[in-house]
C-alpha cells in the first residue's frame, strides 16, 4: 500500500504548474533516453505537457505547431543526481549557503525542501545546460545523517520542489567515520542504533502499520509522528546522538517507504552496506559514489541495489578509492547493475553530458569498459529517473512521459554542443542567466565608450 501511495503522490507531484504547450519537432535526430541508439529524421510530439509520440514515421496531429528540427538533436531533459542545486548562491558566503547545518541539533530530520531557491543562478545556468530535473541533498556536517533530500524541477515557475523528503542521505566510509568519532565502527554503530530506534518507535506507535495505532500529531510535514515523540520526554531529551524528531524522520526509512542513499567508496564498505538488509530487510538502498564498485559489481547486481557513481575517477584522492578506475561504471553496467552518473562529483551538473560522452569514448580504449552512446545518455536521463522513483515518467521520450524536452544544436554528448530550446512539463523555458548576460554585454562592446578606468 505504501508503494501505491508513493506512486500516486509522484503522479500528482508531476502535474504541470503552468499552461503546457502543444508542439512538434520534425526532421531531427531523436534520442529517446531508454538506452537505444539515436533515430535520424525523427519526430517528437508533445501535447498538454505529455509526450504523445517520438520516433520515425510519426504523424503530427492536426493543429499542433510544427518546428523543423533539421540539423538538431532532441533528447529528454537531463536528470541530475545527487546535487545541491538551489541550496546555495555563493559557496564562501555562509548566509547564502544552505548545503550544511553544522551547528544544528538535528540531523536525519533536516529537510532540504524549504531552503530551495528556484532563482539561484546555479539553477538557471544548469537549466540552460539542458538539466530539467534534479535530486538535491544536503551535506553531512555534524552527523553521519545529512538529512532528507528532495526532487525538484528546474522550470522558471516558483514551485521547484516536486517531491519533498524524497530520500534520506547518510555518510559512511571515511567521511562517516570522521563524523561519527574517528572510526567506521563508530559510524556503523551509530547507523544501526538509529535504525533500531526508529524501528522500535514505529512498532510501538503504529507508524509502520498495526491495529493499535494512536492518534497522530502533525508537525508541518507529511510524516506522522508518535505523540510520545512530540511531547516532552526526559529520556529523549538526554540523547545527544538522535533527537526525537530525527528518530521520527527515520521511521519511513526502516519501513522501506523512503529510500536510503548511502555514500561509500571502498569495496568492503559497499559489502557492509548491502549486509544491512540482513538486519533491516525493508531498507530501500541506493549506493552513492562506489569508487570501487566494479570489484563487487556481481554482489551489487544480485542485491538489486542501484548505484549513483562518480564518472571517470582513476586518480584516488583517498585510501578508500585506491582501486578506482575509469572503467568502473562500464564494468558495473556489464555486471547488470543499474548505474547513473553522480552529478555531485563534478564542478557543475551541466557537465553531465560531457562525462557521459567521455564514457562513450572510453569504450574504444583497449581493455577498458565504457558505455554505448545510448547507454551513456540513459545514465543521465532515464536511469536516474528510475532510481528517483519516476521510471517511465521522466528521462524518456515515449508516450505518456512528462514533456521535459531539450533541443541541441549537435550531438549532446559532444562538448561543443549546447541546448537551443529547453522544455519543462511541456513549457518552453528561458535560457538567460548571469553568464549569458555578461556574454551579450561584452561581446560587441564599443571600446570608444568605455569608462576612464579602461583607458590604459
Amino acid at each position: 500500500m505504501g508503494r501505491m501511495l508513493l506512486a500516486a503522490t509522484a503522479v500528482l507531484a508531476l502535474s504541470s504548474p503552468a499552461a503546457a504547450q502543444d508542439f512538434a519537432i520534425t526532421n531531427a535526430t531523436v534520442a529517446t533516453g531508454d538506452g537505444s541508439a539515436p533515430i535520424e529524421n525523427a519526430t517528437v510530439v508533445v501535447r498538454g505537457g505529455k509526450v504523445v509520440a517520438a520516433g520515425a514515421n510519426v504523424q503530427v496531429p492536426a493543429g499542433v505547431p510544427v518546428s523543423d528540427g533539421s540539423g538538431t538533436w532532441v533528447t529528454p531533459g537531463i536528470f541530475a543526481t545527487v546535487t545541491d542545486l538551489g541550496l546555495w548562491d555563493v559557496g564562501a558566503v555562509g548566509e547564502s549557503n544552505d548545503t550544511t547545518a553544522r551547528n544544528s541539533p538535528f540531523s536525519a530530520a533536516l529537510d532540504a525542501a524549504p531552503a530551495v531557491n528556484p532563482r539561484s543562478q546555479h539553477v538557471l545556468i544548469s537549466r540552460a545546460g539542458g538539466i530539467t530535473r534534479a535530486a538535491i541533498a544536503p551535506s553531512a556536517a555534524s552527523s553521519i545523517f545529512a538529512g532528507q533530500g528532495s526532487m525538484i524541477d528546474l522550470g522558471s515557475d516558483p514551485q521547484a520542489v516536486r517531491r519533498p523528503r524524497a530520500f534520506q542521505f547518510v555518510e559512511l566510509g571515511e567521511a562517516g567515520a570522521r563524523l561519527a568519532g574517528g572510526s567506521r565502527t563508530a559510524a556503523h554503530t551509530l547507523l544501526r542504533n538509529a535504525l533500531r530506534e526508529a524501528s522500535r518507535f514505529g512498532e510501538e506507535s503504529g507508524l509502520v502499520g498495526g491495529p493499535n495505532r494512536p492518534a497522530e500529531v502533525t508537525t508541518g510535514d507529511d510524516i506522522p509522528v508518535d505523540p510520545r515523540l512530540v511531547e516532552s520526554d526526559a529520556e529523549r531529551a538526554t540523547d545527544v546522538l538522535l533527537t526525537r524528531f530525527d528518530a521520527a524522520a527515520l521511521v519511513p526509512v526502516v519501513a522501506g517507504r523512503q529510500p536510503l542513499y548511502v555514500h561509500v567508496e571502498r569495496a568492503a564498505d559497499i559489502r557492509s552496506v548491502l549486509a544491512l538488509r540482513q538486519e533491516f530487510p525493508r531498507l530501500n538502498l541506493v549506493i552513492v559514489g562506489a569508487g570501487e564498485g566494479w570489484m563487487v559489481a556481481d554482489e551489487i547486481a544480485a542485491a538489486g541495489v542501484p548505484v549513483i557513481a562518480d564518472a571517470l575517477t582513476d586518480l584516488p584522492a583517498r585510501f578508500e578509492q585506491l582501486a578506482s578506475t575509469q572503467s568502473n561504471i562500464g564494468r558495473m553496467q556489464d555486471a547488470g547493475v543499474k548505474v547513473a552518473i553522480n552529478a555531485a562529483a563534478m564542478e557543475q551538473p551541466r557537465y553531465l553530458p560531457q562525462f557521459a560522452g567521455n564514457l562513450v569514448a572510453l569504450a574504444s580504449v583497449p581493455r577498458a569498459a565504457g558505455l554505448s552512446w545510448g547507454e551513456a545518455l540513459a545514465s543521465i536521463t532515464s536511469i536516474p529517473a528510475e532510481i528517483s522513483g519516476f521510471g517511465g515518467q521522466l528521462g524518456v521520450l515515449k508516450p505518456g512521459a512528462i514533456g521535459d524536452v531539450v533541443v541541441w544544436d549537435g550531438d549532446p554528448l559532444e562538448v561543443s554542443s549546447t541546448p537551443v530550446r529547453v522544455y519543462v512539463d511541456g513549457v518552453e523555458q528561458p535560457l538567460e542567466n548571469h553568464q549569458t548576460g555578461l556574454r551579450d554585454r561584452y561581446r560587441d562592446l564599443d571600446e570608444s565608450e568605455l569608462p576612464k578606468a579602461y583607458d590604459w
